[in-house]
């Protein structure tokens, strides 16, 4: 297959239900976390992409067995002390920086030394912010270099911690708890504001666990050493996959879509406060709570007037996958938007607020840019007729598939590189896409 595509047509006007698939989150962590426990856990929904697949690889390696059903997967957890850490053994994340920070939190006691890797792209990130905080448990790394490979080798004596996490990276915090379940005693996190999964997952599991939330930080306790029991989860869809589909819908005319059974984590819903600020008015519909998530269809139409909007760095993190096509919708703002403090976003798959910017400037949009601040001034006549090629973006999955909208709603003539990203978080991207009437060769 050619790992190109081709899109030359907007999307026409549409009036459908659709599903994504299961959060990749959450999916990652119920694999992990699987593998801890007692016993014979059934997941339903999974996310069946590369990310998830190299978690359940990774578990295969290290002694925890697992079955494919039709609508389920089974692992054969063994408790808190299962793993089998062979000599020389390597795990392969892929391009997954959950899964590579999260197991380096399990591993905190393996008996030998274990390297974690992962594909290019991954091996540019930062893994400083979760190897330091995993030494004071008492683990020790190969070295003192802040990318993968990382070699780590665990101790019999596991020590708990205190931490202050600043940074506000989900996978940090997430990384200290899981080390923290290992440790006897209790170990303390001061942490950012981030996705809070690892705790609701805790707390439905059983595990003594104590959440304080304030208004910048939540202060977390974890009473380590606590075997618990297998469980059974349906993975609810993925609000990061949603966002795609909010964004096509908000730029195409006359269109309407229900999506069905999406996870809207208050940490995880940034896109649809700053959309609804921007003049959508997306509605949650059918809310219900489950196992601590809280899970909703959620309804958009089509919008005319976008205002421009000055979003507060407050609804950073809890938007941080999805501003890439919310920067789509900016560019057809009325107005000047504004955005602060976007880091972060040059620290994920690839630099995604350099190549964004970048990508703006290719479609006629003036943007200025002031460190990690920028302004994009929209055109709400915007109507692309060019020629236009995407490439060089380090295979970064949402890159592609906000290529892809773009393409669907602004018009011109579309060559982008890397189809085969979207198997990283979204393999039935174009299945769903194409559902909703869109011509993509």
């Amino acid at each position: 297959m050619n790992n190109q595509v081709k899109i030359s047509k907007k999307i026409t006007k549409f009036n459908k239900t659709i599903e994504v698939s299961g959060d990749k989150s959450i999916s990652i962590r119920c694999v992990l976390l699987a593998s801890q426990a007692i016993g014979k856990s059934k997941i339903y929904n999974l996310l069946e992409a590369d990310d998830v697949l190299n978690a359940l690889k990774s578990i295969k390696k290290l002694g925890i067995n697992y079955k494919k059903f039709k609508n389920y997967y089974e692992i054969y957890g063994l408790g808190l002390k299962g793993f089998e850490t062979k000599k020389k053994l390597v795990l392969n994340a892929g391009n997954s920086g959950t899964l590579a920070r999260l197991i380096l939190g399990l591993l905190v006691d393996a008996k030998n030394q274990i390297t974690i890797t992962g594909d290019k792209s991954l091996s540019k990130r930062d893994f400083s912010r979760v190897t330091e905080p995993l030494k004071y448990f008492g683990a020790t790394f190969g070295s003192n270099k802040k990318k993968l490979p990382v070699k780590i080798k665990g101790t019999k004596f596991l020590r708990p911690i205190n931490y202050y996490e600043k940074i506000g990276s989900a996978q940090c915090k997430s990384a200290i708890m899981l080390a923290g379940l290992k440790s006897p005693g209790i170990t303390n996190v001061k942490a950012k504001k981030s996705r809070d999964h690892t705790e609701i997952l805790f707390k439905n599991l059983g595990i003594p666990t104590k959440v304080i939330k304030g208004k910048k930080y939540d202060y977390i306790q974890i009473k380590g050493e606590k075997n618990f029991s297998c469980f059974n989860y349906k993975i609810p869809g993925d609000i990061s996959s949603c966002s795609f589909f909010l964004v096509l819908t908000l730029l195409s005319k006359d269109s309407k879509l229900i999506i069905k059974n999406v996870n809207i984590n208050n940490t995880r819903t940034g896109i649809i406060k700053i959309l609804n600020r921007m003049n959508a008015k997306i509605l949650f519909k059918n809310k219900k709570k489950y196992k601590g998530e809280l899970i909703s269809d959620i309804e958009v139409r089509s919008i005319t007037n976008i205002k421009s909007i000055n979003c507060p760095p407050s609804l950073n993190s809890s938007a941080i996958d999805e501003f890439l096509v919310i920067f789509l919708v900016a560019a057809k703002a009325n107005g000047v938007s504004k955005f602060y403090d976007l880091d972060e976003l040059n620290k994920k798959e690839s630099p995604r607020l350099d190549i964004a910017v970048n990508f703006l400037k290719m479609i006629g949009i003036k943007v200025i840019r002031n460190n990690n601040d920028i302004k994009i001034f929209g055109n709400p006549d915007l109507n692309l007729s060019d020629n236009y090629y995407v490439k060089n973006f380090n295979k970064d999955h949402r890159i592609f598939m906000m290529s892809c909208v773009a393409a669907l709603t602004y018009g011109g003539k579309w060559k982008i590189n890397d189809r085969k990203s979207t198997y990283t978080s979204f393999p039935k991207f174009f299945k769903t896409i194409k559902s909703l009437g869109a011509k993509i060769n």
